[in-house]
């Protein structure tokens, strides 16, 4: 094993999992070392609901994310949306909608199927995403969840050409199932902008992805049921110290599933997950520095 540590040494890499949990020096671009995402806000009734919540509670947040995909919103819908992110100062992630979920695929209902994540299935669908994406771009939208590695690279192809807008980012879901620095590399270098890891993984590892990238880390703070409903919230300190710069994904633990439609009361109770996360931050980290309202560039 000493041979193989050195080699991944050699080419940049961790020797291993950062068991001695080192501080992280990176920052965001304005000197922070975290921020706050909620996911799974559907559509602009569940926006409103949890913006005008966390603006009671005195608290802000950096990004909303809409995880259903881009194919299941109206127009209106998403540029209400948009309205409502310039208005908070918050970004708006929108996600690719064509996804195994939704196409024709048996497999994809199986145990063992299931394997596949929310990849695409064939070149058609790779064509639907990327017109899912220049649908969101035209109306506004500049933030994309993307749930496949090869569509992550045809974008950043299309982003470097001026097929879209050179100033749109993507965020890689948690659905692809990286958890490791090798991944984390290969996504950065094919146009990842921010990486959300599988959602059980361990400080020590979240060490190791931080010492080989320089992205954002998005990392779920709680869990739907169907992802295991965990709730992390002791361990967020850890997290923001070794894993900087961070957004801490709080309030999946309001939805019982990825995808679920979340009411203008699940989106008042994310706004409280919000409240409670940053609590912990505040009694067990208060010297973690934390973006100003409307800091949105990386």
């Amino acid at each position: 094993m000493k041979e193989t540590r050195k080699f991944l040494e050699k080419i940049g890499l961790p020797r291993g999992d950062a068991y001695d949990l080192p501080s992280s020096a990176k920052r965001f671009s304005d000197g922070a070392q975290y921020r706050f995402e909620v996911p799974g806000i559907q559509g602009p009734k569940a926006m409103k609901a949890l913006l005008d919540e966390l603006e009671r509670l005195e608290i802000h947040i950096h990004r909303v994310t809409q995880t259903k995909g881009i194919m299941l919103m109206g127009d209106d819908d998403i540029s209400s949306m948009l309205e409502l992110a310039e208005k908070a100062q918050v970004e708006l992630i929108l996600a690719v909608g064509p996804r195994a979920t939704y196409d024709t695929s048996a497999s994809v209902q199986t145990s063992e199927g299931q394997r596949m994540g929310y990849r695409l299935r064939g070149q058609e669908q790779v064509v639907r995403a990327i017109e899912d994406v220049k649908r969101a771009a035209n109306l506004g939208c500049r933030s994309f969840l993307v749930y496949d590695e090869g569509c992550l690279w045809v974008l950043n192809e299309a982003r470097k050409l001026g097929e879209i807008p050179n100033d749109c980012k993507f965020k890689i879901s948690a659905h692809c199932g990286h958890g490791n620095p090798c991944s984390a590399k290969l996504l950065e270098q094919n146009g990842a902008d921010s990486l959300n890891p599988i959602r059980d993984i361990q400080l020590q590892m979240l060490g190791a992805l931080r010492q080989a990238v320089n992205i954002p880390l998005d990392v779920h703070t709680e869990n739907p049921a169907s992802s295991g409903g965990f709730i992390r919230h002791y361990e967020v300190p850890e997290m923001i110290r070794v894993a900087s710069p961070i957004y801490l994904k709080t309030g999946g633990s309001v939805a019982k599933n990825h995808s679920w439609d979340s009411t203008e009361a699940d989106a008042r109770n994310r706004a409280k997950q919000v409240m409670l996360v940053k609590r912990v931050i505040d009694q067990y980290y208060s010297d973690a520095s934390w973006s100003k309202k409307g800091s949105l560039s990386a």
